[in-house]
Order: structure tokens, then C-alpha cells, then sequence
């Protein structure tokens, strides 16, 4: 109370001396109260600061690798037809959903069935001309047997009678010279025989047969593919063809099969390099609401282009209902090989490389440890570099240093 005395005479001295002092000592003695209220009051420690925080432990993960990318038709059929007629009708459009073996167009086939219907008749000429050939052939060697034996008889007789001095010479050298010509001409006629063949066998009228049959056989085959016909189940992409038109040598049709149908993402070689033929995959597509779909890699495809870094995986998804359409855009999660080890969360470190976490010793102090991440699935991550039962800072941004003492609660 000395001091409140003393305060108070100080405050009437500056009263008489000037304004400004005597505000100066009202607010003295406005503030005393609060002055003497304080005195003695204790003052209160700083808490330590609490960290969320979890225990390393021994475990596995199942990884996945996240890629983008597009869809993709399961494959383009591009159509075309040598078949040079012109267009009688064109039964789908652009858009139409097609089955395999569904006619798509008809092309005119009247000039086709008119030279059927010539190759026919040409093919039964060349038939029963080789049957005449044939028979013919065959008697003439008949006839050329029997001059034969006949000419073989007379020189027989006539060399008996020139030993017994009836003929001359000469009359027997000229029979001779009959049955030699007669055998020439038999080897011709066996020649000429076996050369016809059998109509049904080798031989110069068989073969002349199955020509003008394999000539016929072609216009069946042109007039067959006058009707355009679907190879796949799929969507008409494209139609380039028109009732009266001639096809000529353009593709007339495109279809797409679109079910299955393929998601084709993008990666890094990190990112695919342990991707693995027939891993299951998920895949979610903007443009469906983020609606996932199941399905399979059925392929890991080199670089895109020689000297880049990018590769190509294939999934391979079931789309009944052809909701999903070629040129969406999606995001796959790839699963890659279960990983075991160490367990900690993905958001325990404190830099984007993945190098070091932030720990709690029994002391509840802050410190940074080195780590290696084998890998991660979005949630939890498997390192190297601590032991389990390590109480992990589980927020590696949290805004606490090394050094601090923490509060675990």
C-alpha cells in the first residue's frame, strides 16, 4: 500500500505542472488495480504439441498401378468386295448394331447367273466331247489291233510261199513294210488313247473338263460374294455404299467389334514393369458416371513410338451392353505382385521422393529417419530403414520439428 501512496502523490505533483501529465497519471491509476490484481498470479507452461501417430508393423500390401489412357475397339473390320456389279440394296446405316453373318448389302448378280448358265452348258459340251474323244480313241487302237494281227497272218503266209518258190522277194518285203507301218500306227492310236485319259481319271479330256468346271466354279464363288456379309458381331462405324453404286476397289463398310473391348492406359516402364499378363485390373470411366469395370491385362505392350518411354497395356473388358464406346477416356488401377515387409502410412513422409518419416523415441522427441519405399498401395506403404514397432508420425507435413517433444495423448 506504500506503493499506491506513492504513486498517488506522484500523480497530484504532475497535476500542477501540466495537463498531459496529469493524463498520464489517470491512467497510472486506472491501471493499478490491475497492476496489483496480477501480482503474484502464476504463470502457465506451454503443452506439448500432440501428433497423430502409428506403430510400424510386419505385413503385406497389394499394390496397384494407376494409369490413364483410352478406350479402344477390340478390332476394325474394314470391308471391300472384287465383286464388280452394281449395288442392288444396302440393309444397315451408320450406327446399326450387327451380327456375324448378317447380310449388310446385295449387289446385282443377272449378268453373274447369265454366264453361269453359259459355263454350265460349256461345261457339258467339253464333258460329252471328251466321252466321243475318249470312245473314239478307243476303237480306233481296236482297229489298229485287228489290221495288225491280220497284216501279221499274211506275212506268215506269204514268207512260207517264198521258201517254197511261189512269190518273189519282193512281194514279202513289201508285206513287211505293211505290218510295220500297221504297228506305228497302233503305238500312235495307244498314244492318242492314253493321252484322252478317262473323263472321270487323268487325261487331256478330264482335264479339259475340270476347267471349264473350275470356270463355272468361279462365278458360283463371284455371285456368293455379291452379298456383302457381317464377319463380327459389332457397330456399322462407317458405310460407303449406295443402291446403284459400283463398290470398285474403296471400303464399302467399317464395323467395330466393341464387346469385348479394350482399355488401352499408359505408363511409364517404373509403372508397367511388373504388370503381368492376366493381373486383374479396375477401371473407371468418366464419362459413365466413374462407374468401374472389371477386367484383365491381356497384353504389355514395347515403347509407342522407338526412343520414347512410354508403354501400352491392354485390358480387356466384357461391355454387353456396348455402353462402353470406343474414345472414352478412363483410369486403371493394375494390380501388381502382393509386397511383404514393413508397414507404415503412405502419408508418413515428409518429402514427395519418399525418403524419410518422422519418428517419436520413448521420450516422445521428434526425429527423421531414413527409408527406402519398396512400394505402396495408396494407403499404406512398405519400407526399409526401421525396425517394427517404430511409432511412426502418421502426418509427415504436420507443422512439428526434430527435436520437439510431442504429446501421444
Amino acid at each position: 500500500m506504500g506503493k499506491y501512496r506513492s504513486l498517488v502523490a506522484s500523480a497530484r505533483f504532475a497535476s500542477r505542472h501540466d495537463k498531459s501529465r496529469r493524463v498520464l497519471a489517470c491512467a497510472l491509476l486506472l491501471a493499478l488495480p490491475f497492476l496489483v490484481g496480477c501480482r503474484g498470479a502464476p504463470q502457465r507452461q506451454a503443452q506439448a504439441p500432440y501428433v497423430a501417430t502409428s506403430v510400424a508393423s510386419q505385413g503385406t500390401i497389394h499394390p496397384a498401378s494407376q494409369l490413364a489412357g483410352i478406350i479402344a475397339p477390340y478390332q476394325n473390320v474394314a470391308i471391300q468386295t472384287t465383286t464388280v456389279e452394281p449395288t442392288d440394296a444396302v440393309y444397315v446405316k451408320e450406327g446399326d448394331n450387327v451380327y456375324r453373318g448378317e447380310v449388310l448389302a446385295q449387289l446385282d448378280t443377272a449378268d453373274l447367273r447369265a454366264e453361269l448358265a453359259s459355263d454350265n452348258a460349256n461345261t457339258s459340251h467339253t464333258y460329252y466331247s471328251g466321252v466321243l474323244s475318249i470312245a473314239q480313241g478307243v476303237d480306233t487302237v481296236r482297229q489298229d489291233r485287228v489290221t495288225l494281227r491280220t497284216d501279221d497272218v499274211n506275212l506268215e503266209r506269204d514268207e512260207s510261199l517264198f521258201r517254197q518258190g511261189y512269190i518273189s522277194r519282193q512281194t514279202v518285203d513289201q508285206q513287211i513294210n505293211t505290218v510295220n507301218t500297221d504297228k506305228q500306227t497302233l503305238a500312235a492310236a495307244m498314244s492318242n488313247m492314253q493321252a484322252n485319259g478317262t473323263i472321270s481319271g487323268a487325261g487331256l479330256q478330264a482335264a479339259a473338263v475340270a476347267q471349264a468346271q473350275a470356270e463355272a466354279q468361279q462365278i458360283r464363288v463371284a455371285i456368293q460374294k455379291a452379298t456383302i456379309y457381317s464377319p463380327i458381331d459389332g457397330v456399322v462405324v462407317n458405310r460407303n455404299l449406295n443402291v446403284g453404286e459400283y463398290p470398285g476397289s474403296r471400303q464399302i463398310f467399317t464395323l467395330q467389334q466393341v464387346d469385348p473391348i479394350y482399355a488401352i492406359v499408359q505408363g511409364s516402364g517404373a509403372q508397367i514393369a511388373h504388370i503381368a499378363i492376366g493381373a486383374p485390373a479396375s477401371v473407371s470411366i468418366s464419362d459413365l458416371g466413374l462407374q468401374k469395370y472389371s477386367g484383365r491385362v491381356v497384353g504389355v505392350l514395347n515403347q509407342i513410338v522407338p526412343g520414347s518411354t512410354n508403354f501400352e497395356v491392354k485390358v480387356q473388358l466384357s461391355n454387353p451392353q456396348h455402353l462402353i464406346r470406343p474414345g472414352m477416356t478412363v483410369q486403371a488401377g493394375i494390380a501388381l505382385p502382393s509386397l511383404s515387409g514393413i508397414r507404415i502410412p503412405e502419408t508418413a513422409f515428409t518429402d514427395q521422393n519418399h525418403t524419410q518419416i518422422m519418428t517419436v523415441n520413448a521420450k516422445s522427441i521428434l526425429q527423421i529417419a531414413k527409408v527406402t519405399e519398396v512400394g505402396n498401395d495408396g494407403v499404406t506403404s512398405i519400407v526399409t530403414g526401421i525396425q517394427p514397432g517404430t511409432r511412426v508420425v502418421s502426418n509427415g507435413m504436420a507443422t512439428v520439428g526434430t527435436g520437439e517433444k510431442v504429446s501421444l495423448r
